[in-house]
């Protein structure tokens, strides 16, 4: 049957060659022929002949049973998209930690040499296991600043929970900038940290400044001192004349008026053995005052002088408490 048709397809083929030809109009040239003449006839029947074709070729509706129909399969389309990638999902570390924030003493906050602080840090669980009573900060790498080697957490975290860890740390005595590094470690000691490779520490990092000279404040009252007391000889020896020197200064930026100035051999002595009535003391001045008329009755392995100024009480000085110089020495046997 396929033979056949193909047989007959052919036939209608040259049957319309041939009529095209005898068609063709006569003459001494060929040129005179009418080209659109031609042209017309030659595609009426290459398109009488193409539909004969495929009428006979590709079955129609009521095609017998058995006979093979032309795919069209060629003419689909094939889609170029490629399939839609599934995204992998990274599984959670069960110790994981991220850092929230400072709650106290943040990045480069100045503390004063050898003061103590507490340092604060938010940290939240970001890992799949709870943070139990066994989990410990413990102090990693840097400046220690007396921070304890670890130190309980102090409660539960649960994952996706925060808690607030702290620890007590002391400022280094030198200026100069500290950090000091923590991290984590778990009921069964796996060191852990923050970041996402749960590797990174959490810190203290602080200034320690150059120390500030305390200004040195003048009192504006009288304030007596004395700055040297001296004695010649020393040691002295018993029944010998001892030459007393004693240096009194006026610290104040007003003008002390009369006081008394005395000196006792011993400490314990009932009467003083040197006294000196000193009319006034400019503020800012010094007066030094001598005495070589006391002589010790006995020897003494160690006893103590001592030399007082103002006995009396009648200058209103902005310091009382230094009105009073001691000094251990040794009298001599003769």
């Amino acid at each position: 049957m396929k033979k056949n048709k193909y047989l007959l397809l052919t036939t209608i083929i040259l049957s319309a060659l041939f009529l095209g030809a005898c068609n063709l109009p006569t003459g001494e040239s060929d040129a005179d022929a009418d080209a659109t003449t031609i042209a017309s006839t030659s595609a009426a029947v290459f398109t009488h002949a193409a539909e004969t074709a495929v009428g006979a070729v590709i079955p129609s509706a009521t095609t017998q049973p058995g006979a093979t129909a032309l795919s069209t399969a060629a003419n689909t389309p094939i889609s170029t998209v490629p399939p839609a990638s599934t995204a992998t999902e990274i599984p959670i570390p069960c110790n994981r930690g991220s850092f929230v924030k400072d709650v106290t003493i943040p990045d480069s906050t100045e503390i004063p040499a050898g003061d103590s602080f507490t340092k604060t840090w938010r940290i939240k669980n970001d890992g799949s296991c709870t943070w139990g009573a066994n989990y410990v900060v413990l102090f990693d790498s840097g400046e220690q600043m007396g921070a304890p080697a670890s130190a309980a957490l102090g409660g539960s975290v649960a994952p996706g929970a925060t808690i607030d860890i702290s620890v007590n740390l002391t400022a280094p005595v030198s200026p100069g900038n500290y950090q000091g590094n923590f991290k984590l470690r778990s009921h069964d000691n796996i060191v852990f940290g923050i970041n996402a490779d749960a590797q990174g520490p959490f810190w203290v990092k602080i200034v320690v400044p150059n120390p500030t000279p305390t200004p040195t404040n003048t009192p504006t009252s009288p304030d007596l001192t004395i700055t040297n007391l001296t004695l010649n000889p020393n040691p002295p020896t018993q029944g010998v004349n001892v030459n007393v020197s004693i240096t009194v200064y006026n610290q104040g930026q007003t003008d002390a008026d009369a006081f008394v100035l005395e000196w006792r051999g011993g400490e314990n002595f009932t009467t003083a053995s040197c006294t000196w009535n000193i009319a006034s003391l400019a503020g800012g001045d010094s007066v030094t005052k001598t005495c070589d008329t006391f002589a010790y009755t006995s020897w003494y392995a160690s006893i103590t002088t001592k030399a007082e100024v103002d006995t009396t009480g009648a200058i209103s000085e902005s310091d009382e408490g230094n009105n009073v110089i001691t000094e251990s020495i040794q009298v001599l046997m003769p």
